[in-house]
């Protein structure tokens, strides 16, 4: 007789994961399918993001940063060290362990919770029927009441420069090199290209970042894109080249030849190490049976509602297999108001507040709309900066790079975004997102208080420059 379940999810990520443990203790009876195991053929939980990608990929960029400071900035501070060296594998060793911590934190999570874990790969078929395979052993039958489909994402694999493993690398394989290489090559500089990148150049490779589009970050706000264009490329060892698209790839007796148009002229590189980091594509691939009543997009993602509801009722899908930016807090948030809304609740996620961040030096943190939004929706709003050159505590930090800039509409004063670039951007732009998701308005924030010396007074002191009356700063002459 088939296993019985009021939810299945499929995938142990960060929308799975949490979903499950969400309708456990709603009180329903849940399983949570996930096939990633590690070299040891122990189930792990947390997919890509705890696994290959945010986690193992913060260890690195905090630990590389740390050698970065060790080396060029400690003498402003009238510190004086001796010869610094880094030990990579003593790093990896690291990286490793803040992973085997977290998803095993998550295997306890799930027991805890009483979600019922199962090892293998889960199949949708009709009627909310799930073909579950267990690791080395034959399908089985699980009926569900509701299923959630939650299998991630993986990295794009492009013609022009086939994965190898060894020399050409994703995302994955970049987290992994055993030394420095003296020349790396990047392509892509998005959020995974530009953090990789950051982390390997600190450590002192040459980077070269190859990005097809003409201009940088453009889902990022332009002033914010411009400051941070001028900010990487003035940092030692990122070359950052903008309309270079590759067209061919060769590894020659260790090297990696890389040739390139930039604009209508053909070049060539070579490196020691080839990144790929061109985007990430939906898990789907075997996921839905024909008759599953799951219909994908023209994209490969799996067509849902906003509640997250696909075409065939009781079946859910979350995180970076459905609509909206690939983002793990994306994905835990999806996972818990599926989990609600199964349970009769009327949650909803509002996600025209979900924040975005890119982890280099300095961060680059954003909510809402940008000014390119605002002029093409044709929205009436003014834009108040605060550089952090201006802030007391960035100074004392010796970390006054960038900015904070909030934008409100004019006539109602209602705040549509906010956008920084700078230290402690993730956490800053936090403020805005509670602040835009209670409706706030900028003479709200201007009438808070907030604690001095403070990072977060930049985000007080943009609000009453977006109100022309900032105090640190001159405020713009109105016209």
């Amino acid at each position: 007789m088939a296993q019985q379940f009021d939810v299945v999810v499929i995938g142990a990520g960060p929308g799975g994961y949490v979903a499950a443990i969400r309708c456990a203790q709603l009180g329903l009876k849940t399983a949570c399918i996930e096939k990633w195991q590690d070299d040891k053929g122990k189930p792990v939980y947390g997919g890509t993001c705890l696994n290959v990608g945010c986690i193992p990929s913060k260890a690195l960029l905090d630990s590389s940063h740390r050698y970065h400071d060790a080396t060029h900035g400690l003498a402003v501070h009238g510190i004086s060290a001796g010869e610094v060296s880094m030990d990579i594998p003593a790093m990896m060793g690291r990286k490793r362990q803040i992973v085997s911590q977290l998803t095993g934190g998550i295997a306890g999570l799930l027991k805890a919770n009483g979600v019922t874990a199962l090892s293998g790969s889960g199949r949708l078929l009709a009627g909310r029927k799930v073909e579950f395979t267990p690791q080395g052993g034959a399908p089985e039958l699980i009926e569900a009441a509701n299923v959630i489909l939650a299998t991630g994402s993986s990295p794009i694999e492009i013609p022009p420069a086939r994965f190898d493993g060894d020399r050409i690398v994703d995302s994955t394989g970049a987290l992994e090199f055993s030394e420095v290489p003296k020349r790396l090559g990047v392509v892509g500089a998005g959020v995974i290209g530009l953090e990789l990148g950051s982390v390997w150049a600190r450590l002192g490779a040459e980077v070269v970042v190859i990005e097809a589009l003409p201009e940088f970050l453009m889902m990022v706000d332009q002033q914010v894109s411009k400051e941070a264009y001028k900010l990487f490329t003035k940092q030692q060892g990122l070359d950052i080249r903008l309309n270079a698209r590759v067209t061919g790839t060769s590894v020659v007796d260790g090297r990696v030849n890389v040739t390139y148009l930039d604009g209508d002229a053909e070049k060539q590189e070579s490196f020691d190490r080839l990144i790929v980091a061109v985007g990430r594509r939906p898990v789907t691939k075997g996921l839905l049976a024909a008759d599953s009543g799951v219909n994908l997009d023209e994209r490969g993602f799996v067509h849902v509602n906003d509640f997250c509801q696909t075409d065939m009722p009781g079946v859910f899908a979350v995180g970076d297999i459905v609509r909206g930016p690939m983002l793990a807090h994306k994905a835990m948030e999806e996972g818990v108001m599926v989990a609600e809304r199964i349970s009769g609740r009327k949650t909803q996620l509002n996600y025209d507040c979900i924040p975005s961040i890119i982890y280099t030096h300095p961060e680059i943190a954003w909510v809402g709309a940008n000014e390119q939004q605002l002029k093409a929706a044709g929205t009436p709003y003014t834009a108040g900066v605060f550089p952090f050159v201006a802030s007391g505590r960035a100074m004392a930090a010796n970390d006054t790079a960038g900015m904070v800039k909030i934008l409100r509409h004019e006539e109602t004063d209602r705040i549509l975004g906010c956008h920084i670039i700078g230290p402690s951007a993730a956490d800053l732009v936090q403020q805005m997102v509670i602040a835009m998701e209670f409706g706030a308005t900028a003479e709200d924030i201007a009438l808070i208080v907030f604690g001095h010396p403070s990072l977060s007074e930049g985000v007080h002191e943009a609000a009453l420059a977006a109100l022309g009356h900032a105090i640190h700063i001159p405020n713009r002459k109105k016209k």
